[in-house]
């Protein structure tokens, strides 16, 4: 869709830029606002995206096989670019370069909208099997840190209790709206991301002094 669009691009991107800085959105708000809504929502959303921050994604570094802990950081590091920064950018200059971003959908729906546009029936069943392959592999993703975090805390007894109240939750889901589901996920993050962030400060020594270690490493080779 970008390549049929390409020609717009730039001014899709001036238009992502203009909106983010300018007044227009705030109605009844104040100055900047508009600046603090979209950075409230782009680090919201960043974050559900990419899951800098929370440590559930080092659960998953942990269990690869390398010597050097900063080499696997640095490989962990390449995921939030791809995802946010060439992935996200994509799916967003695509609900721009289509017009559906000023309508009244939102979510999943605006997204197979912009498909059907250029790409008619194919475009919306193209979309689908790809947010179901999507939706599959994040819902066992999270499985297994929630797995691997219910085992340390209650041993392999624990395991079947979590497995039988997440597959509860994701069931429920679908019948929760968008934006409640956006609201729970918000919070939780929060929840995930207070601790970490914590940790990750108390252990930033630890961590310089491997990478420091590493690139010495690279160095002599």
């Amino acid at each position: 869709i970008i390549l049929l669009h390409i020609s717009d691009v730039p001014a899709a991107v001036a238009l992502i830029i203009d909106s983010a800085f300018n007044g227009h959105a705030a109605v009844g708000g104040f100055a900047g606002s508009t600046l603090m809504m979209a950075m409230k929502n782009g680090i919201a959303r960043g974050v559900f995206s990419n899951e800098s921050g929370l440590g559930s994604a080092p659960i998953a570094a942990a269990a690869a096989k390398t010597h050097w802990p900063a080499e696997q950081g640095l490989i962990s590091m390449t995921g939030t670019f791809i995802d946010t920064i060439i992935i996200c950018s994509m799916t967003g200059l695509t609900l721009v370069l289509t017009g559906v971003w000023s309508g009244d959908l939102s979510g999943a729906a605006m997204t197979n909208t912009a498909f059907s546009m250029d790409y008619g029936f194919m475009g919306g069943i193209f979309l689908t099997v790809s947010l179901a392959l999507f939706a599959f592999t994040t819902i066992l993703g999270w499985n297994y840190y929630g797995e691997r975090a219910c085992q340390y805390l209650f041993g392999i007894k624990g395991i079947l209790p979590y497995r039988i109240i997440f597959i509860c939750l994701v069931a429920s889901g679908a019948f929760l709206k968008l934006e409640a589901i956006w609201v729970l996920a918000d919070i939780v993050n929060g929840l995930m991301a207070i601790p970490n962030l914590i940790a990750i400060i108390a252990l930033s020594g630890v961590i310089s002094l491997e990478t420091k270690k590493y690139f010495e490493h690279l160095k002599k080779q």
